[in-house]
């Protein structure tokens, strides 16, 4: 069990998803949640801190504390993105996201979306340094982000284990899906909708999927990538047809790819290199031929 835990991945793996990791933080910031800054327009009665906001505790939000919060946490990310100082610089984005999400999380909706990315941000100090392209196995990379694959199924099995809790089997056989795409649906899901019986076979197959998704740890790896492909279609269909994103979840879920082969940087030179082309010949850079010996020319053979 340690050795699966603590399986050996490429530093270069670990760089590309602390890079990504961190620059979907900062992204998160002002394209997904920039609506946490007028949480503090909100009374302060109306705030009801999650339970680990109870324990800690922490204050109740301010204009000033939710600014500084951003600000620092927006410029830390950028930083913590370029892969240094991984051990100071992530963990004072892991507590300043924390607390961010608490602040976001603590007037009535919680969004479970996010439970994949906040476990990658607590775990990624540990990974230590790594760099692009690296290909030494790290064991301490390996197990940052072994722990963030669990914490990736650990969202889709509790999701069916709370359907079951709360709605039971009549999760599956009722309307759920109907009603989401009453409120939000779009053109393509009410063409779905349109046909019978289908939105039931959808519910019945979203829960199988989701019970069953821990098989993933036990594929070979070319069926492991190929279930993940799965899981990365589910959420684009839920993107088309629900528009839910899952963003955060979705970028969480890449600990599962080999990120090393993608290094955008040397494919951005040879594209340039390409589009140069070969140096043209006569240019004055290009050393002028030099002549060779000619050929011995012997007497013809009969």
């Amino acid at each position: 069990m340690t050795g699966w835990l603590t399986e050996a991945v490429p530093r270069g793996r670990v760089a590309a998803f602390r890079t990504l990791v961190y620059l979907f933080v900062a992204a998160d910031l002002v394209i997904f949640t920039p609506w946490v800054r007028t949480r503090v327009d909100v009374p302060g009665d109306l705030y009801r801190p999650l339970l680990i906001g109870r324990l800690l505790p922490l204050p109740t939000p301010t204009a000033t504390l939710v600014g500084v919060v951003f600000w620092l946490l927006l410029v830390l990310a950028l930083l913590a993105a370029t892969g240094r100082a991984p051990r100071l610089l992530g963990w004072t984005v892991f507590a300043l996201y924390l607390e961010w999400m608490i602040v976001a999380m603590s007037y009535g909706k919680v969004d479970h979306d996010r439970f994949g990315l906040l476990v990658a941000l607590a775990v990624l100090p540990t990974a230590g340094r790594a760099r692009h392209g690296d290909p030494t196995r790290t064991e301490a990379g390996g197990w940052a982000l072994r722990v963030t694959q669990i914490a990736v199924i650990c969202t889709y099995f509790l999701a069916a284990w709370a359907k079951f809790r709360f709605g039971g089997l009549d999760w599956a056989t009722g309307s759920v899906l109907a009603r989401a795409i009453i409120r939000r649906g779009t053109d393509l899901a009410d063409l779905i909708a349109q046909v019978p019986h289908l939105l039931i076979v959808a519910q019945f197959g979203i829960l199988a999927f989701e019970l069953l998704s821990p098989l993933v740890f036990v594929l070979p790896e070319r069926w492991r990538l190929a279930m993940v492909g799965f899981f990365y279609s589910f959420h684009l269909m839920t993107i088309a047809t629900i528009t839910i994103s899952f963003a955060p979840h979705l970028v969480a879920m890449t600990s599962f790819l080999p990120l090393e082969r993608v290094r955008p940087v040397v494919w951005a030179r040879r594209l340039v290199a390409r589009r140069r082309g070969p140096a043209r010949s006569g240019d004055d850079d290009d050393p002028a031929p030099v002549a060779g010996p000619e050929p011995a020319v012997g007497p013809a053979t009969a």
